[in-house]
């Protein structure tokens, strides 16, 4: 993998590993049904959010909206 793309990669890991968990609270504790469409949104907006904030490398893995994956 290049070198360039590889820190997008370990941060956009981090960020979907960080929902998944999220989701899976909300589901355990909360009574939330599990949505994989809720789940993406929710991972989109803070996929935005994190590349306002210049999270390192994120935009250069050049995804588009993480929806598109799903």
């Amino acid at each position: 993998m290049p070198k360039n793309k590889r820190k997008g990669i370990n941060t956009l890991i981090i960020l979907t590993t960080w929902f998944l968990w999220k989701h899976r609270n909300s589901c355990v504790f909360e009574g939330s049904n599990p949505s994989i469409a809720a789940l993406l949104h929710h991972l989109n907006e803070e996929h935005h959010l994190w590349c306002l904030a210049r999270a390192r490398g994120l935009r250069r893995i050049g995804l588009g909206h993480v929806e598109d994956l799903g």
